[in-house]
């Protein structure tokens, strides 16, 4: 067997562990619990109420200030970790259904995914070891930095229109309902499955609507020179309720994010693993 082969079964092998499977059952519910903090926040912010940052790290500190608080950052640090490695595995050997072009984006799908549930490991853990600087301080000093050396504005600007290209796709993925196709739906019922999209396209099209804010701001960032622009999330909120009607947009936002929360569940239950 080659060493190749000998790899794609090893990958399969752990792809195929019920103790994976598991943990990445409980990552669902943990990254549920960490977006339903960050609508609350974003309502918060949505009413001028907010003195924690608008985002899944200040989602994350917020649950760490809750009695048991941080035994349950550490838990669903943990479940998030499984996620990655479990997505690892997807964009290493999975996605065999699929064909041709089509496996080759889901794999490449299931690398961003990694990276995503990686970063937010790693900040639950961070926030566990009561690290004091928060996500959008330390973005906006990275951004600084970036822009400081040579050709800096312009590697900022090319990560702003990367974000902002993945809010739109997350608004399309939502409102195509491709996250459909990742879900045992023969197993629900015609009311769960129907609730199930309504979240699905509400959540994704939410997030969306947030990165893609949020990677215009870094765009904005790099143009005028100013790294408090590029901020992450948290700004992008910020903005929003500055906007006419900002409050009531932001409002919508939130509760977006709340039902891709209660998606999360949903996934933890449903979601082909």
């Amino acid at each position: 067997m080659s060493l190749t082969r000998t790899a794609e079964a090893t990958a399969s092998r752990t792809a195929n562990s019920r103790w994976l499977e598991l943990l990445t059952r409980a990552g669902f519910v943990g990254y549920g619990i960490v977006h339903l903090l960050f609508a609350w926040l974003a309502l918060q912010i949505a009413f001028g109420r907010s003195a924690a940052d608008g985002d899944q790290s200040g989602a994350l500190r917020t649950l760490a200030a809750q009695p048991l608080g941080k035994v349950l950052v550490v838990v669903t640090g943990v479940g998030l970790l499984a996620m990655a490695i479990w997505q690892a595995l997807e964009a290493a050997t999975g996605h065999r259904a699929e064909r041709g072009r089509q496996r080759t984006w889901e794999r490449i799908a299931s690398l961003g995914r990694t990276v995503v549930y990686l970063y937010f490991a790693w900040t639950a853990f961070k926030v566990f070891a009561d690290a004091a600087s928060n996500s959008a301080d330390q973005q906006e000093a990275l951004t600084g930095r970036i822009m400081e050396s040579t050709g800096g504005r312009w590697l900022v600007g090319l990560a702003g229109l990367v974000l902002a290209a993945i809010g739109v796709g997350l608004v399309v993925y939502g409102l195509l309902k491709r996250f459909e196709k990742h879900l045992r739906t023969g197993e629900m019922s015609a009311r769960t499955r129907t609730f199930t999209r309504r979240l699905g396209i509400a959540g994704y099209t939410a997030k969306g609507v947030a990165y893609a804010i949020s990677g215009l701001l870094v765009i904005v960032a790099a143009v005028n020179y100013d790294p408090e622009k590029a901020r992450g999330l948290d700004a992008a909120l910020h903005t929003l309720r500055e906007q006419s009607y900002g409050s009531l947009l932001l409002t919508l936002v939130a509760l977006g994010i709340a039902a891709f929360g209660l998606f999360c569940f949903l996934q933890s239950r449903y979601r082909r693993v």
